[in-house]
């Protein structure tokens, strides 16, 4: 009887830890899934280029471009480690990517101004054009921004912590979903791309929860309201501002 009830504990504390492990893969999944859409998107304007080596873009693009792929290389690294139980590596790593994020926050608000700056430069782009740019780029900060510093505020709860990142990641993965429309994508369907990882983070969340935890309905409505500077960045309204920011950095 002792053994075998023995048997049994062992198996009832077996199944939540497999569980874990299990719900820790996906998110190694989805980083690998985000990482492919920011190759997909970026690769008529960018990647493509780069690798037949005709891109004629400035250094300070390639950098962002480093950086933008070392974040993405930073979420499977950390989704990888928590996955195989390397907490204390996991850790330890997000002390570094802690300032990471902060870098790609910062290179991210100066690339919003000097890409379309530099594009009024080079008589590619009119200062309208330029002021329609911007609330795209400046958005994706604003929710990077925003999850992140979350993030980082809830990095001891991990249900909370791991979402919030994937969230983040998402936010700046609007810029490759906008350039999809370059290759001829509807915005529809770049839209819905953009919101597939969240989409497969709340499926799995009903498939292992029965439900999806909150913060990633929180993320919904802000992505969501985020879409507006979509219409609003054609108005004339934001083009007098657009247009201003624009002329002050000429």
């Amino acid at each position: 009887m002792v053994a075998v009830g023995s048997h049994v504990l062992k198996s009832s504390m077996a199944a939540p830890t497999a569980r874990r492990r299990a719900r820790r893969k996906f998110y190694v999944g989805v980083a690998v899934l985000m990482t492919v859409l920011v190759g997909i998107g970026f690769w008529p304007s960018y990647y493509g280029p780069l690798v037949r080596g005709v891109a004629e873009v400035p250094a300070f693009l390639h950098i962002h471009g480093i950086i933008y792929i070392g974040w993405m290389a930073l979420l499977i690294v950390q989704a990888v480690l928590a996955a195989t139980g390397r907490i204390r590596a996991h850790r330890s790593l997000g002390n570094v990517g802690i300032g990471y994020g902060v870098v790609v926050w910062v290179v991210g608000l100066l690339v919003s101004f000097a890409a379309p700056v530099m594009h009024v430069h080079a008589g590619q782009w009119t200062s309208d054009e330029a002021a329609a740019f911007l609330p795209i780029p400046l958005g994706d900060m604003v929710l990077f921004g925003g999850f992140f510093a979350a993030a980082v505020v809830y990095r001891r709860r991990t249900e909370i912590h791991k979402r919030l990142m994937l969230l983040a990641t998402v936010a700046i993965l609007f810029a490759a979903a906008f350039r999809l429309q370059a290759a001829g994508v509807p915005m529809s369907v770049a839209i819905a791309l953009w919101f597939s990882p969240v989409a497969l983070g709340i499926a799995y969340d009903f498939s292992t929860r029965r439900r999806a935890h909150p913060v990633y309905w929180i993320g919904v409505a802000a992505m969501a309201l985020a879409l507006l500077r979509l219409p609003f960045r054609n108005t004339d309204s934001w083009h007098q501002i657009g247009r201003a920011l624009v002329e002050a950095l000429l």
